[in-house]
């Protein structure tokens, strides 16, 4: 995109934004910096996600709205997290794309469509948790029974996908100095550059965002005025959801929407000001994917519900063995434990526990 300052002034014989830039910058400090990123990302998000589709897999049929949502969320951030190796290969190579032009498109591809998905289902979630509180008689929005839970669901899937496909058939693999996997349409290249980015901003995050705040607002209205203490100490906890979002998604779009307007006006920025803002796109996509790491902390582990069902769901997988083993041996208890009789009382409190947490 830098070819765009190409029909700017010039003076004896050379462009204006060499004598007017000053500022330089390190790319190897951000090569550095973006591989650790995604490798943060990567290892923490998969540990995270992983846990939250297993935990909540088996219940994926009888789930409410909300831990449906939960749940395609975390398919959504698993599929971006799956080809983050292709990205830190390629930070760690200088930005060179050695895979081919196939893996190129596809990589795009799923990370276009997690892009959209996960906020999409988030916005959806949200809405769903306002409705379940303050209309707990009117229709879900994904309900249990029946096959609108599935169209709903597969028609934002597919949704996501078309959105994704209007950048994707414009991505291939291209030959420069080294080859790079590059957004580069053959023609238009200003009118579809801006085309994608209004649609990322209005589809990606104006709507989701719109949708996600106003329901958390409106959610916490209704916990104040519920005489549940314990509910009005975590109203907190709803605006950081809202606030979480903004923050992984505002700085990503901010720089591109400037990119759009240095595209529209090359000369509204100074030399300097356009170095900085295509130095940081990289580091804000990357920062932008976060939400990988944080959404299974904010909308799963800080669940009381969750905890216990990822204990019961441990401890369902230790082989019978070994509990006997660990109940005998505990100090004081008599007979390996209290006998058939006491460990039958147990495992009747651990079930009904586990019933309560679903």
């Amino acid at each position: 995109m830098a070819d765009e300052h190409n029909h700017s002034a010039y003076i004896n014989g050379t462009p204006w934004f060499v004598y007017e830039c000053t500022i330089e910058l390190d790319v190897d400090y951000r090569r550095i910096a973006l591989f650790l990123l995604y490798l943060f990302i990567f290892m923490v998000g998969l540990l995270e996600n992983v846990l939250v589709v297993w935990v909540n897999w088996s219940r994926r049929h009888s789930a409410n709205g909300v831990l449906f949502c939960v749940i395609n969320v975390s398919l959504s951030d698993l599929m971006v997290i799956g080809i983050l190796p292709f990205y830190l290969m390629e930070v760690t190579m200088g930005e060179v794309w050695v895979w081919g032009h196939f893996l190129c498109k596809v990589t795009n591809l799923i990370f276009m469509v997690n892009f959209y998905s996960s906020s999409l289902f988030l916005a959806c979630m949200t809405l769903e948790r306002y409705l379940s509180l303050t209309r707990p008689s009117s229709p879900a929005l994904f309900p249990v029974v029946g096959r609108r839970r599935w169209l709903l669901c597969g028609g934002l899937w597919l949704f996501s996908f078309v959105l994704a496909l209007f950048e994707n058939v414009h991505v291939d693999l291209l030959e420069f100095d080294e080859p790079g996997c590059y957004m580069m349409p053959e023609h238009n290249f200003q009118e579809w550059f801006i085309c994608v980015h209004y649609l990322n901003l209005i589809f990606q995050f104006i709507g989701p965002a719109a949708v996600i705040i106003t329901c958390n607002v409106l959610i916490a209205r209704a916990v104040k005025a519920t005489p549940d203490v314990q509910g009005r100490r975590d109203v907190w906890l709803v605006h950081v959801y809202s606030l979480v979002f903004v923050m992984c998604w505002l700085p990503y779009h901010l720089v591109v929407f400037l990119m759009v307007i240095d595209i529209l006006n090359p000369y509204i920025f100074s030399c300097n000001t356009i170095e900085v803002l295509y130095f940081s796109y990289s580091v804000v996509q990357c920062l932008s994917l976060f939400h990988c790491v944080a959404n299974p902390i904010l909308y799963n582990f800080l669940s009381q519900s969750f905890c216990k069902n990822l204990i019961n769901t441990v401890l369902s997988h230790i082989p019978k063995e070994v509990e006997q083993v660990g109940a005998g041996n505990q100090p004081g208890a008599p007979n390996g434990g209290g006998g058939p009789e006491r460990q039958r009382k147990l495992s009747n409190v651990s079930t009904s526990q586990s019933d309560v947490g679903s």
